[in-house]
């Protein structure tokens, strides 16, 4: 196949492009700058329209772009562009496919754990109504757009990735490592999770069965609390993780993202991906973290 990313340079746009790499595919990555060479191509998302004829020899669309919600604390100016980077680049894309002659087979669009907000122990699959707060409207304005493609559509609601490049652990695993960390809030809060490795196959085995359409949960198997995964890393790295950080204190220091992204719980079910076929390579904890600190 011939793949288009947008996103390509970031965590899981770069281990997609390993992965479809190894498996023979040919990769192309949308720039915002000129293009260098045959497997780049420019784009200008908000600014310009993405010609549609680009699109004509493409199979699968991967779109990926968004700047991360990681940047903390959100300020004002800084949620514009978490808003604008997602739909911008998502209306560009469609927006080709819709008018591209031979348009691509399927477009798999980034979407986020966060449209179901914070559901305490409720299990979550992927017809659980939409929850309340800036991030469960910036998923759900993101599938929307989306699903105007005039393709097939699998929205992919990205989780907590597991990462070997830290990730979403980057300022939790220095930390622990240091034996000064430990479970954030209650630490009783759901925190939906899965490995690098499974992310990228999860996307890849979206993109082959022809069958799937709609939002996939991509999310391990295995539930797991903000206690059980910090207390399964200092196990793992032999160190105490005693020490937790108060609620209260995090809201003070990084205001509502601290409720959305750290303290909100996701108990999400990863059923709909099982029922395709689609294996986890890491679908407990032990095995995550294991590979994780690998």
């Amino acid at each position: 196949m011939k793949v288009l990313i947008s996103g390509a340079s970031g965590l899981i746009g770069t281990e997609l492009n390993q992965q479809l790499t190894a498996l023979g595919h040919q990769v192309v990555r949308l720039v915002r700058r000129p293009a260098r060479s045959a497997d780049e191509m420019f784009w200008a998302p908000g600014v310009t329209p993405l010609d549609p004829n680009l699109l004509a020899d493409i199979d699968a669309v991967i779109n990926l772009a968004g700047a991360t919600t990681g940047k903390i604390p959100w300020t004002q100016k800084y949620e514009r562009e978490l808003i604008s980077s997602r739909l911008d680049s998502t209306k560009t894309l469609v927006d080709a496919i819709n008018a591209c002659p031979n348009p691509p087979k399927v477009l798999i669009s980034g979407s986020a754990s966060g449209i179901y907000g914070d559901q305490g122990d409720k299990w979550l699959d992927e017809s659980a109504p939409k929850g309340e707060g800036f991030l469960a409207d910036l998923a759900y304005n993101w599938e929307e757009l989306a699903k105007q493609a005039k393709t097939r559509v699998v929205l992919v609601r990205t989780t907590m990735v597991m990462s070997k490049k830290l990730g979403a652990l980057g300022k939790l695993l220095p930390l622990i490592k240091l034996g000064i960390g430990g479970a954030l809030g209650s630490g009783k809060q759901w925190w939906a999770w899965i490995s690098l490795e499974d992310q990228a196959r999860a996307i890849i085995h979206l993109i082959e069965n022809e069958s799937t359409s709609g939002a996939y949960n991509l999310t391990a198997p295995q539930p797991a609390t903000c206690e059980q995964i910090i207390k399964e890393l200092g196990r793992q790295l032999k160190r105490p993780t005693l020490l937790r950080v108060p609620a209260f204190a995090m809201r003070l220091l990084i205001g509502k993202a601290a409720d959305e992204l750290l303290l909100c719980s996701q108990k999400m079910k990863s059923h709909r991906l099982e029922q395709t076929g689609f294996v986890f390579k890491h679908p407990t904890l032990v095995e995550s973290v294991g590979y994780v600190l690998s």
